[in-house]
């Protein structure tokens, strides 16, 4: 199960090591079993981020049902997204 705390840890991970396109493979490795997507942030529309950092949005993701979908509910979600932020984004 996802927790906050658990997006925290992560986050603090991807904040050291720095968001790039090895970021997910690198996540899955550590935490095997969870979905790991790494986008720009305006890739995603019509959702609020669980957390923002100073370089990325987190977001939630469903993989229960056989689509992968955004969510805001910690007890459905089975993985995280991390949304880049382009220097014009707010965060």
């Amino acid at each position: 199960m996802i927790t906050p705390e658990l997006v925290t840890e992560i986050a603090a991970q991807v904040e050291q090591q720095g968001l790039d396109s090895s970021t997910a493979a690198r996540l899955r490795q550590a935490y095997p079993g969870m979905h790991f997507a790494v986008c720009q942030e305006d890739d995603i529309s019509n959702l609020e981020p669980v957390s923002n950092y100073k370089t990325f949005n987190v977001y939630l993701l469903d993989a229960h049902s056989h689509c992968l979908s955004l969510t805001r509910d910690y007890e459905a979600a089975t993985g995280v997204v991390l949304a880049e932020l382009s220097d014009e984004s707010e965060y």
